[in-house]
């Protein structure tokens, strides 16, 4: 027997005082549900002209290396241009997804987004994440 998840995938809510949106991830989603998240997240910051992200993702406990791909190759690319800005993407994860991402052979650290369109960071700790998008907002 199938049980629903008691959480939403996806939990948007829009910050104007940090001048972030934050996305919080309910549980580990099959790699079909996250398009619709992903439109989602497209619609709420281009509802809220923001391109600094806190996207929680704590509860995921694994990353579908084709959502991976997608996301760096088309999704984030595509976002900056449609907001017409850098996009800045903190993720805030738990010590065994880190381990599992920073592991991968995919990897790229922070310093190697310079020349791309948007950045992204890796956190374990939510202040750490928003001081580093503070720390883009104050670079532009």
């Amino acid at each position: 027997m199938f049980l629903a998840p008691s959480l939403p995938l996806l939990q948007l809510t829009p910050r104007p005082d940090l001048g972030i949106l934050v996305g919080r991830w309910g549980f580990q989603p099959e790699p079909t549900l996250l398009p619709t998240a992903y439109e989602q997240l497209a619609e709420a910051a281009l509802r809220d002209d923001c391109h600094f992200w806190l996207q929680d993702i704590r509860r995921r406990t694994s990353n579908d290396p084709n959502t991976t791909t997608w996301l760096l190759a088309e999704y984030f690319p595509s976002m900056a241009t449609r907001l017409k800005a850098r996009l800045s993407v903190a993720y805030l994860v738990g010590p065994d997804l880190h381990r599992h991402i920073v592991n991968g052979p995919d990897f790229v650290p922070v310093e190697l987004y310079n020349d791309k369109p948007f950045t992204i960071g890796l956190f374990g700790d939510e202040g750490q994440a928003i001081r580093w998008l503070q720390e883009q907002q104050a670079a532009e």
